[in-house]
This record gives C-alpha cells, sequence and structure tokens, in this order.
C-alpha cells in the first residue's frame, strides 16, 4: 500500500503535467543533486499565484531563509510552502485570522499586529525570538536556530496577550533516528558529540519547564527524536518568550501550540513511535503538564472559517492540498 508521501507526489507531479496550476512551470528541477518531475524549474511558481510576488519580497525585507536555499523551493511537496501558500493571502485580514483562531479554541477577542516584522501584519513565518533563549548561538530566521512555521499574536478574552506558534507539516514523517547520540562530521564513531551539544543545550531548560515533563535520563529520550524534538525546543521557546517578556518585542503572557498536520498522514499520526510505543498525539501528550497548550488541527478545518470569504483561495487549496476537487 502507499504511503501518504508517494500519494501526494505522483498527484502533485499530474498537477505539474496538467500545467494550469502552476502557470506552465515544467517539472525536473533539480534536488539532490538530480533532476526531479516533483521539483518545478523555477520555484517561485511554487507559490500560489495572487501571492507570489508579495510572499518573496516579505521573506527578503525580513531576512528569511527558504527551505533548502535563497529563492522558493521548486519542491512540490514543501511544507514551508505549504504553509505559506494556506496563511499568506489572509495574513492582513484580521476578521478572517480571528475566526479561524476561535475555530480551534474560541477564547480570543482581537489579533494583534506583528511589530517584529519589516511590515507588520497578523500573521507572521519562520518567527525567532530577539533574544538566544535557547542556547542555539543564532537567531537567523528560518535556518539554525528554533523558528515558527507561522506564528498569530492575540488577546485572549482574559486580556492576556497570547502566543501562537503554529507548526506545519505536510507529508513528513520520521525514522527513529536518534538526535541524542548523532556525531559531528568527521568526527570518531560513537562520540556522540552532536548528540552532546544538543542535549548541553536543552536538558536543562527542559528541566526548568513547567509543560515539558522532566526525565532522569535525557540520553535516547523521545525529546531528541522527531518530530517530538522540534515540539520540545518550540514548547520552550514560547515558554521562554513568556519568562523574557519585558525584553521581547512579543510580549506575551501565555500561548497555545498549533500543529497542522493532515489527516491522511498516517505514516506521521498513526505510527507506533519505537522510543514510545504509541501514536504521535498520544506519545507527545504524555510528555505535557497542560493539555489544552496543544492542539492538533488539519488545514482543511483550519482554513474553514474563510471558505465564503477567500473561494479562489479555497479553490486552489482544495485542488493543490486537500485532493477534494
Amino acid at each position: 500500500m502507499k504511503q501518504y508521501k508517494d500519494k501526494e507526489c505522483e498527484r502533485q507531479q499530474s498537477l505539474i503535467e496538467t500545467g494550469n496550476l502552476f502557470d506552465g512551470a515544467s517539472g525536473g528541477g533539480r534536488f539532490m543533486g538530480k533532476e526531479r518531475p516533483f521539483v518545478l524549474r523555477d520555484g517561485s511558481h511554487n507559490l500560489y499565484a495572487p501571492i507570489r510576488e508579495d510572499a518573496i519580497k516579505y521573506f527578503r525585507d525580513n531576512n528569511i531563509g527558504w527551505w533548502g536555499g535563497s529563492k522558493p523551493s521548486g519542491h512540490v511537496l514543501s511544507s514551508q510552502i505549504a504553509c505559506v501558500n494556506h496563511l499568506f493571502a489572509v495574513r492582513n485580514d484580521v476578521d478572517a485570522i480571528l475566526a479561524m483562531l476561535n475555530n480551534i479554541r474560541n477564547e480570543f477577542t482581537e489579533v494583534l499586529p506583528i511589530t517584529s516584522d519589516a511590515e507588520p501584519a497578523y500573521i507572521a513565518f519562520e518567527v525567532v525570538s530577539d533574544s538566544d533563549h535557547l542556547n542555539e548561538g543564532s537567531n537567523t530566521r528560518g535556518s539554525n536556530c528554533t523558528s515558527i512555521d507561522a506564528f498569530i499574536y492575540a488577546r485572549h478574552k482574559s486580556g492576556e496577550r497570547w502566543l501562537i506558534p503554529i507548526e506545519w507539516k505536510y507529508t513528513e514523517h520520521y525514522n527513529n533516528q536518534d538526535k541524542s547520540n548523532e556525531d559531528h562530521d568527521g568526527e570518531e564513531k560513537g562520540s556522540n558529540g552532536k548528540g552532546k551539544e544538543r542535549m548541553s543545550r536543552y536538558n536543562d531548560l527542559i528541566n526548568s519547564s513547567v509543560q515539558l515533563k522532566s526525565l532522569d535520563v535525557y540520553d535516547g529520550s523521545l525529546y531528541y527524536y522527531e518530530p517530538f524534538y522540534q515540539l520540545m525546543r518550540q514548547t520552550l521557546w514560547a515558554e521562554k518568550m513568556i519568562a523574557h517578556k519585558e525584553t521581547e518585542r512579543l510580549a506575551a503572557d501565555n500561548y497555545l501550540h498549533i500543529h497542522v498536520i493532515p489527516s491522511e498522514n498516517d505514516e506521521l499520526l498513526q505510527k507506533k513511535y519505537k522510543v514510545s510505543g504509541d501514536t504521535m498525539e498520544k506519545s507527545w501528550r504524555c510528555m505535557l503538564a497542560d493539555q489544552s497548550k496543544y492542539v492538533i488541527v488539519s488545514p482543511e478545518t483550519l482554513l474553514t472559517p474563510v471558505t465564503s470569504s477567500y473561494p479562489e483561495l479555497i479553490d486552489y487549496l482544495s485542488i493543490r492540498y486537500w485532493n477534494n476537487k
């Protein structure tokens, strides 16, 4: 039986061949050193046409790296491209964004401008903190540090300001690679230098976390397997942003962590992870103190409130990603 990624790859290739959705851009672009039919030769055509120029300008003006390079990836399964295609068109529409947010958790009264962007709007991409709270040594948006795929800044009904970090997945699925025992390139096998460096950054932060459960031993723990490694760092990011709200431009009192995953991606959602023996959601929730701070939602559910106000966008997403037209 074909995996979701394989089925999506074949479907996207057929969309390339029809020519309409990608404005005639052809496949055969290079990826991992080879020409691939599922990679557009012109990566800009991987973006929804009405946002194409503005999205490229946004990444340039905010010094954000694209996945795999300085230009939009031509890889049609890129989750970064999928995230931008879903959300960029509505980033200035406060009513639409508030409706999307309240469709997930009906507790918010206002969305706030994100002043860390060159031109503040109400959804930002590849967001980082102003200061390096996670000992990562870099604050470059989109590369070499914990970056948030998409971000909303909102006011809760309590009056508190909330961070809404959004992690976006498309066809991703993960093996059982333990990031706590990896070697640096060129390092003697089994030295685990890269893994030790990671644990030196994050273990103490996990120990002091309110949301993440502390462990007696972190080597080989769930925190150092994907996708949990990403979720761990994003949780710490949100906590540290709140702890340092006096010095961060995006000052906040609380947060809601949203994980966007296509419901058909069984290889991510339903896999029994070796390190835990359970599915992704159950495995991750075992590590969380407050279950209400983490929610999984499908892209279609997230965009449901804008179906009537953005019919052209919904039509594009339905054909491109949701496979229901």
